[in-house]
């Protein structure tokens, strides 16, 4: 986020109050959660993140998925790994995943088009407070003319 860094070490999102602390005492090179030397570029954050999906962390492996679906940290950009991904890290409980499944799946991004398969994933994360999710559900509704459900 804006205020926050993700870390690819322990799969955190810290502020960057807590990092600005952390340099200031000295430890500017570890990760102000777990104290973890932090990588230095892609090439290195891409083993941590490996290691904390085969520990089942449903963040990181939501955040493999992600950057397989763009092509990012120094991956190629391989769809149907993301899609694998992102449904491993929904079952884990990730609720980013589900929102992330249920807008491919509404709109056939790397899947076969399945808009109750989408609304399912969008509702599982709304109902525990994902606020795209409800966002996403609220325009579903409106569309569907349930003006009083939309809002």
């Amino acid at each position: 986020g804006k205020h926050s860094t993700f870390t690819y070490c322990c799969s955190k999102t810290v502020c960057n109050g807590c990092f600005h602390a952390s340099y200031q005492r000295g430890m500017g090179d570890t990760c102000a959660f777990c104290r973890t030397p932090t990588p230095d570029s892609y090439a290195a954050a891409l083993p941590l993140i490996q290691k904390r999906v085969e520990a089942r962390d449903p963040v990181a492996t939501q955040r493999l998925a992600s950057a397989y679906y763009d092509g990012s940290l120094g991956l190629e950009q391989d769809v149907p790994r993301a899609i694998e991904l992102w449904t491993e890290a929904a079952r884990l409980g990730d609720l980013d995943a589900h929102f992330r499944l249920g807008y491919r799946y509404y709109k056939g991004e790397g899947v076969r088009k399945d808009r109750a398969r989408a609304i399912r994933h969008c509702k599982h994360a709304a109902i525990q407070g994902h606020p795209e999710s409800r966002h996403v559900l609220g325009l579903h509704e409106y569309g569907k003319r349930n003006h009083e459900l939309a809002v």
